[in-house]
């Protein structure tokens, strides 16, 4: 298999850990593991303390299969298969995806989403959004993209780098759009539950449509990335069993410490979300007031949902120099654009993180001193 270079974890790969602030990250922080294990219940707690660091089951542990269902109507832990994030979409594509499948996605986006369907041999067609409508991705849009050798749409709603989601009847008309037409649809919802109005949580693809395939995780609403522990859910047992096979492959199983960890923070998701909820909206708060006062410098589409939004650069300065000047001089992690493959003027910013407050008054200082655009 030849892929490009993954450019968004190449750019996180040179600066992520060297520089003294990221103001780009797109999860929420880190628990505590300590914190965490204060959480467990007597059943989570032994498995924890009499944990062997053997092999574990390929599909995943069943309790935490079965808590896994838990979080979706009509799904059964038969249809949840254990995987890291990552993996789960290269399994996925792999198997309903073949060479010379036209496969639409939206765009830009998580560049695993589109980048392993181009490696495969596929027709790819980029399904963009209209920024000066709030980032919407147009149903109409889709459809007219939609050919005879369309085998499947690639989704990622909740939306990375825009924080754009739909209406549900919007993403109801893509699914029927879907099945009227016999496609396989992937759908990335990495940063769901983390609505800033809960009232505009989408039911999960894999709960409305049968060729679906769900990706969820643990990395970004419930800030335990270093767990390593996602999943894919779909209700075709076909398309499962590929998956499955196709695993032993990758990972084989996933880690025994990762497994009772994401347990036991899935029983007390409760107080994780509401933890992360209420800190992104302080944290959009004061991203309002920021792009209020920096009108001149910077658009800024609200997101609706996640933890990241991309705003435009108004000056003449290209997000590269620009992200790449801040870092420098400021200690500040900006992520351009570019690393997505659109355009050169605009940057994601992350609002997940407790020092959000702290690192956005770092850049705004800067801004408004020597690294004032011209």
């Amino acid at each position: 298999m030849k892929i490009k270079p993954f450019a968004l974890e190449r750019f996180f790969a040179r600066y992520e850990f060297s520089v003294r602030y990221l103001l780009s990250s797109s999860d929420c922080d880190g628990l505590l593991q300590s914190e965490l294990l204060s959480w467990a219940d007597s059943e989570t707690r032994n498995l924890w303390d009499s944990l062997k660091l053997g092999y574990t089951e390929s599909l995943g542990l069943p309790l935490l299969r079965a808590e896994i269902a838990k979080l979706y109507n009509g799904i059964s832990p038969e249809e949840v298969l254990v995987v890291a994030p990552e993996e789960g979409i290269f399994l996925a594509l792999h198997s309903f995806l073949d060479e010379d499948d036209h496969v639409i996605c939206t765009w830009p986006g998580y560049q695993s989403l589109y980048e392993i369907a181009c490696s495969i041999g596929c027709d790819l067609d980029r399904w963009e959004p209209d920024e000066e409508s709030g980032w919407k991705f147009d149903v109409h849009t889709l459809e007219k993209k939609i050919k005879p050798t369309t085998k499947a749409i690639i989704l990622n709603f909740p939306h990375n780098p825009t924080g754009y989601l739909p209406s549900r009847t919007d993403f109801e008309k893509i699914l029927s759009l879907a099945k009227k037409h016999g496609l396989y649809v992937f759908s990335d919802e990495m940063y769901r539950f983390l609505e800033i109005e809960s009232n505009d949580r989408l039911p999960s693809a894999c709960e409305l449509y049968e060729n679906a395939i769900s990706l969820f995780g643990m990395s970004k609403t419930f800030g335990l990335a270093g767990t390593r522990i996602g999943w894919v859910i779909t209700r075709n047992k076909e398309l499962y069993q590929k998956m499955a096979a196709f695993k032993d492959y990758t990972t084989i199983c996933s880690s025994a410490p990762g497994e009772v960890l994401a347990l036991i923070a899935l029983r007390a998701q409760a107080r994780i979300i509401e933890r992360h909820v209420t800190r992104i909206k302080k944290n959009l708060s004061l991203l309002d007031d920021f792009f209020e006062r920096q009108k001149l410098l910077f658009r800024w589409v609200r997101p609706k949902a996640g933890t990241i939004g991309f705003p435009q650069i108004l000056f003449k300065e290209e997000a590269l120099p620009f992200c790449q000047r801040v870092i420098n001089e400021t200690g500040v992690m900006l992520l351009p654009s570019t690393v997505y493959g659109y355009g050169t003027k605009h940057f994601r910013l992350g609002f997940g993180r407790e020092n959000m407050p702290e690192v956005l008054a770092v850049f705004e200082k800067y801004l408004t001193g020597i690294g004032k655009p011209v």
